[in-house]
């Protein structure tokens, strides 16, 4: 059942105070592992603060792990009804070569490819198909402010929506808020924090007739500019020094124009679709993680518990992962309605490697390559090892399917 908390808690008839888990943050982690617990009987309450799932330059990439995980729900081919489009490889382009960085057609699954997919249109289908469950809550316009607090342990949250104050108690409340975690913040975890050489501009332009298909990075004169195909548009990531934004929004909307077209000519023909600043969106990239992702009676996932930079585009598989994990070790607890804090640890430790292993992949690619590209202005040369056959495959293998398969149990 989806609530609204302006139109119904103004008549007194929102009486949703009592649940087994309480989810903050209606993103691909929460709505996941809502609908995973759903599944299993427990009472689930979804808690998401905006009043629809439509945000600008989400994340829109669903890796063939997810898709994996998809299957086993019974929801790949429902879901791949939905518009889409699909990326099989990544290619680096130089104006003096070209090689395929990632081929994901070599992967031993069923979906050999990224699905490119709106993030709306899949929160969507994730929690209508959670809505089939009369044990699955999910409010609209909840924006949490508080934990619940009683005895050292977390008995739920208080959130404002439709003018006033509106209480959930749970016998586990789950932060799956994102990159800016009020839920961590609250509880006070330690954030271990990297700073990426690096932000992006994102933006989107026209696709012409004839133009190549797939994700392509373009590095030309010191610059990066990243293409991936939306069907009738590229989605594209203009790479940036930490902190440059300013400086190119002060050049002004035409010049930044001129400077994708230097990088990527054939851009000249949709290049006079971006009229504005307004369609253009900084994203500050940041990684980093907690030390400890619970405490009694509360757990992070997800953003919350490690922001990845968008190097791969895994970000969004890697909380899908933790929603898997998370729900087959805590469906058992949460049906007996008491969850231990061992519970919750050993969900961090089956967790926490690959997370760390990812976020180290990212770190070399950001500080040995792309750091490099941007400081020197050099040539970029394709390293020694991607013509290694042994290891040839290994980025599609980290970015498409991660580093510990993950899969369904409950």
């Amino acid at each position: 059942m989806t609530t609204d908390v302006t139109e119904n808690s103004a008549h007194g008839i929102l009486d949703l105070k009592n649940t087994d888990c309480c989810i903050v943050g209606g993103g691909p982690a929460g709505a996941v592992l809502a609908l995973l617990l759903a599944r299993q009987g427990i009472c689930v309450i979804l808690l998401e603060a905006h009043k629809d799932f439509d945000r600008d330059f989400r994340g829109d990439t669903i890796h063939p792990s997810v898709m994996e995980i998809m299957e086993e729900l019974q929801l790949s081919n429902p879901l791949l009804q939905l518009p889409h489009s699909k990326i099989d490889c990544l290619r680096i382009r130089t104006p003096e070569n070209a090689f395929t960085l990632a081929d994901f057609s070599h992967l031993k699954t069923r979906y050999p490819y990224i699905t490119m997919m709106p993030q709306v249109r899949f929160l969507e289908f994730i929690t209508q198909e959670a809505e089939k469950y009369p044990n699955f809550h999910l409010i609209m316009g909840a924006n949490v402010q508080e934990l619940i607090e009683e005895n050292g342990i977390i008995q739920g949250v208080r959130y404002r929506g439709g003018g006033g104050w509106h209480e959930v108690r749970a016998t586990l409340t789950i932060g799956a808020d994102g990159r800016y975690s009020r839920l961590r913040q609250q509880a006070g975890f330690e954030l271990i924090q990297t700073s990426p050489p690096m932000d992006v501009i994102w933006f989107r332009l026209p696709r012409q007739p004839g133009d190549p298909g797939g994700g392509i990075g373009n590095l030309a004169q010191g610059r990066i500019l990243v293409m991936l195909d939306r069907g009738d548009q590229w989605q594209l990531a203009y790479v940036i020094p930490k902190g440059g934004y300013q400086q190119i929004r002060a050049a002004g909307v035409e010049e930044f124009k001129k400077s994708v077209v230097e990088i990527v000519p054939t851009l000249s023909d949709g290049i006079e679709s971006l009229q504005d600043w307004s369609q253009i969106f900084l994203l500050s990239v940041e990684s980093s993680r907690v030390k400890r992702w619970y405490c009694p009676g509360l757990l992070l996932i997800g953003d919350a518990a490690h922001v990845m930079s968008p190097v791969g585009g895994v970000g969004i598989n890697y909380a899908i992962q933790d929603a898997v994990v998370a729900a087959n070790i805590l469906t058992r607890p949460l049906k007996n309605k008491c969850v231990e804090l061992a519970d919750l640890a050993k969900v961090q430790s089956q967790r926490e490697l690959p997370t760390r292993i990812i976020q180290a992949f990212q770190s070399f690619i950001q500080e040995r390559i792309l750091a490099e590209i941007l400081e020197s202005r050099q040539s970029f040369q394709p390293p020694v090892w991607l013509r290694l056959p042994i290891l040839r495959d290994l980025p599609a293998r980290l970015i498409g399917m991660g580093i510990v398969p993950v899969h369904v149990q409950t």
